[in-house]
């Protein structure tokens, strides 16, 4: 029985098992969301992915794999290497988009003070 997420099956946060639910639930296990970043401009091979990750246990690495490509957001591509499917670069792509999100607001805080600081 697989434990990788997927729309329709229970999740956390979903007994039902919303798809938006279940892709939650698949990114907000620790390292997916960086996997999948680190992924973003092509295939690495598993030590060169697993450095660009700081050096993740090869065993956390080898199970977000295999989690990402149940969910057929990462395959294996030619020569032991790893790359994004379709989906997965679609998926990258709403990273960029949180990525640029990110960059705004952690330049609004540091600008403005806080409300608390009133």
């Amino acid at each position: 029985m697989s434990s990788t997420p997927k729309p329709g099956h229970r999740v956390r946060g979903s007994a039902t098992g919303r798809p938006l639910m279940a892709a939650l639930d698949l990114f907000g296990r620790r390292w997916t969301l960086r996997v999948l970043w680190e992924l973003r401009h092509g295939p690495l091979g598993f030590r060169a992915l697993q450095q660009e990750c700081d050096g993740m246990s090869s065993s956390v690495l080898r199970q977000r794999l295999l989690e990402l490509q149940e969910a057929r957001l990462v395959e294996r591509g030619s020569v032991e290497s790893y790359c994004l499917t379709a989906l997965g670069r679609e998926a990258s792509e709403e990273l960029i988009g949180l990525h640029t999100w990110a960059e705004r607001w952690a330049a609004e805080l540091d600008t403005a003070p806080a409300d608390h600081d009133k």
